[in-house]
């Protein structure tokens, strides 16, 4: 029962569809005809018109244009090209006021202008003999210990290495803390490393502190988005565990 409603609905909407289909052509043909006829129309009023010619009284014969004989033409005028080859004026424009600009303007060639054009840069600095010490130029770009360096996001160790106990120490008993300065790279990398308050137990503190400290990883400061340079001063302790 479901299927034969279905199948009657589409019947009724086909022949909806070719009733609307039918009315669309014929109304598109209606129009087309209407403005094909006025055309037709406004062709048929315009050609019935006349256009009355000019009329034109000749009196005598001076009234009459008579060509002029070949012989009161005037001489054509040649153009005549120099000889002399003319040189491009090559050079950095310059401007000039309008009275002042010339009427023509000489191009460079292709071969002027490669002569014009630079030297290709040197790529590497070795081919000129020169000698860069790289590891000073870093070290002249890196900020000095008791410079100040603002920043945003302080440095923070991601690796922490644990220092030695010096083994004259601990068989001593002795115990300690030693304050050292870090200079933390772009990297991260641990540059330098300076002693500010040294443990006054003269131990090996001192030596077993910066060892640890060089292989330390960090975290760098960033400051304007970007990572810097900057010194950190943190202190090491050394106890004895029972």
């Amino acid at each position: 029962m479901a299927a034969g409603s279905i199948y009657r609905r589409y019947l009724d909407l086909k022949r909806v569809y070719r009733k609307n289909m039918a009315l669309g052509f014929g109304i598109s043909a209606a129009i087309h005809l209407a403005v094909f006829g006025v055309i037709v129309l406004f062709a048929t009023i315009g050609s019935g018109k006349q256009i009355a010619a000019p009329q034109i009284i000749i009196k005598s014969k001076a009234d009459l244009i008579v060509p002029p004989s070949l012989s009161q033409q005037q001489e054509q005028i040649r153009v005549v090209a120099p000889e002399k080859e003319i040189r491009p004026s090559v050079g950095v424009p310059q401007p000039v006021p309008d009275e002042q600009a010339p009427e023509e303007v000489d191009m460079a060639t292709q071969n002027q202008l490669a002569n014009m054009a630079p030297a290709a840069p040197t790529e590497n600095i070795q081919d000129v003999g020169a000698n860069v010490d790289v590891n000073n130029v870093l070290n002249e770009l890196l900020p000095s210990p008791d410079e100040f360096i603002p920043y945003e996001e302080p440095p923070v160790q991601v690796k922490t290495v644990n220092p030695t106990y010096p083994p004259l120490a601990q068989r001593a008993g002795v115990e300690g803390t030693v304050w050292i300065n870090a200079l933390v790279d772009k990297e991260g990398k641990v540059r330098d490393v300076k002693i500010v308050k040294d443990s006054g137990a003269n131990a090996g503190f001192e030596e077993a502190a910066v060892e640890a400290a060089y292989e330390c990883i960090w975290r760098p400061a960033i400051a304007n988005g970007q990572p810097i340079a900057v010194w950190v001063t943190y202190k090491v302790g050394f106890t004895l565990r029972e």
